[in-house]
Order: C-alpha cells, then sequence, then structure tokens
C-alpha cells in the first residue's frame, strides 16, 4: 500500500509540473493576469510544496484534489477562449487536448488502484465535476460543427464520435450518485423537490446534462441516421446506475425517448432553477463551463 501511495504521489506531482508548465505559456501568450490561471498555479505551487514533504506521509487523495482543481481552472480559461472564437476550424486538436487533461485524475485513481472505487479517492463531486466539463464541451463543440454544412458532409463520422463520447460523458456525471429513495425515513418540506431528488436531479446542472444529452441524441438521429455507431457503449439508466450499471450499444433514439420521458415526468418546478439546491461548496460556476453564462442553448429535443 505505502509504494502504490509513493507511486500515485510521484505522477502527480509530475503532471503537477507538467500543468504548471502549460500554464506559464498560456499565461504568455494570453499577455495579461487571468484570475483563474493565477488561481491554478497556486494550487499546483500548493502541490509541489505538500509532495516535497516526505511522501510515505502525503495523503493522496488531498494532493490529487489539489491537481483537480487546477485542471479545472486551467482548462476553463482555455474553453473560454474556444467558445468566445465559436471553435476555430483547427479545434479539434485543442478540444482533444482539454479532454485529455480532464480526463487525467480519474485515469490515475483507476490506473494505481489505490482505492477500489475512483469515488473513494476523489470524491463523487469532483467526479462530477469532470464528466460535466468534459460533457459539455462536447455540446457546445458538436453544436458549432453542426451549423458546418461542408464539414458534416466530409467528416460525418467525427460528428458520431464526439456525440456518443458527449452523451457518455453527461450520463455518466448524472449516474455517480444514486437517487434519493424517499420513504418514512426521509424528512422534506417541498414535494416537488423532493421527487427531483428522487429522481437524481441533485441540482440545476444535473438538469441541464440531462438537456444536453437528449439534445445531442436529438442531433445524432438529424446528421448521423445513416452512421449509427456499432460499437460504442453507453450507459443509459440516466440515473441510479452507479448501484446497478448496465451498458448496451448506443442508440440515438433510444436513449434521447429515456431522457425525454424523464424530462416530461419532472413537475413545474424544473422550470425555477431557484427551487433547485445548488451546492455552491462544490459546485463553484468556473467548475463546469463557460457556456452557463453566454452559450446556454434551448434543448431542441
Amino acid at each position: 500500500m505505502a509504494a502504490a501511495v509513493s507511486g500515485v504521489v510521484r505522477r502527480v506531482e509530475e503532471l503537477g509540473d507538467l500543468a504548471q508548465a502549460h500554464i506559464q505559456q498560456l499565461s504568455e501568450a494570453a499577455g495579461e493576469d487571468d484570475h483563474f490561471l493565477i488561481r491554478a498555479s497556486a494550487a499546483l505551487e500548493k502541490l509541489k510544496h505538500l509532495c516535497g514533504e516526505e511522501k510515505e506521509h502525503s495523503n493522496p487523495s488531498n494532493l490529487l484534489e489539489l491537481y483537480t482543481q487546477a485542471i479545472l481552472d486551467m482548462t476553463y480559461f482555455e474553453e473560454n477562449k474556444l467558445v468566445d472564437e465559436d471553435f476555430p476550424e483547427d479545434s479539434s486538436q485543442k478540444v482533444k487536448e482539454l479532454i485529455s487533461f480532464l480526463s487525467e485524475p480519474e485515469i490515475l485513481v483507476k490506473e494505481n488502484s489505490v482505492h477500489s472505487k475512483p469515488c473513494d479517492l476523489l470524491g463523487d463531486e469532483l467526479l462530477e465535476c469532470l464528466s460535466w466539463r468534459r460533457g459539455a464541451l462536447l455540446y457546445m463543440y458538436c453544436h458549432s460543427l453542426t451549423k458546418r454544412r461542408e464539414w458534416l458532409l466530409r467528416k460525418n463520422c467525427l460528428l458520431k464520435k464526439y456525440l456518443v463520447d458527449g452523451i457518455n460523458y453527461l450520463l455518466k456525471m448524472l449516474n455517480y450518485r444514486c437517487p434519493i429513495q424517499l420513504n418514512e425515513g426521509v424528512s422534506f418540506q417541498d414535494l416537488d423537490t423532493a421527487k427531483l431528488l428522487s429522481a437524481g436531479i441533485f441540482s440545476d446542472i444535473h438538469l441541464l446534462a440531462m438537456m444536453y444529452s437528449g439534445e445531442m441524441c436529438y442531433w445524432g438521429l438529424k446528421y448521423c441516421a445513416d452512421h449509427q455507431p456499432e460499437n460504442h457503449e453507453v450507459d443509459t439508466g440516466v440515473s441510479g446506475a452507479s448501484c446497478t450499471s448496465h451498458k448496451e450499444s448506443l442508440d440515438f433514439r433510444e436513449v434521447g425517448e429515456k431522457i425525454l420521458k424523464k424530462l416530461f415526468a419532472f413537475p413545474p418546478v424544473v422550470q425555477k432553477p431557484d427551487t433547485i439546491k445548488k451546492s455552491t461548496n462544490s459546485y463553484k460556476p468556473h467548475s463546469f463551463s463557460p457556456i452557463l453564462e453566454e452559450k446556454k442553448l434551448p434543448a431542441s429535443y
């Protein structure tokens, strides 16, 4: 166990150094100080300091949390730039790079197998943030691509892949926590809010993830009807699959219909975001995506 912990610490330190160098390049290219890059750099400096202490006494969970917070801030800065520029034609490599950065914490946990589940080390809420950010980024990228007719004619299969990956990330975000089972042991004041919690909707971000994944299913049917994916797998449980996971090949219509039925089953409270509790300690606005502020789009599904 000590050797495994030491391996995690060394790897996090290496990744932190790489991220710090990347932040330095971004800062120099921007030509000005950015709040999110400054905060990311500060987190990595703290990470470096902690890694410099006796490694066998280091807490890998604390180190990984610092690294993850830095990655969320750093990639947010880059996402903003892509959104402001409406994803230039050569954005695919940058999108892949951001997805890679946002995947690294979860990959690190799985590779080292220090804990039986990633949530034991990272926690459900950080894992939700990472999945949300990847899914929301692909949602915005796909939205940009659907407006480029010539690109669609040439690279339809790439759009299909981006849609499948994006839907998978969003549903994965929804599936980390099981819905609250309403019974005599659970007390609540608002019945409508209780119904949302029982459906696995713990914040307005969870609801938005359902809307985004549903709209991506609509795009899949509209633009990829003749190119249905055969080998991709996706969790179609929408919520609660962290308890009983079920995998099957993705079918845009089937997944979309399940999401649509679930949305229609929600009470009118979903029209009033302020009635859905948002955990500000765990879900800071920057932890998700810039699209919430300026690029929020209605679900067309």
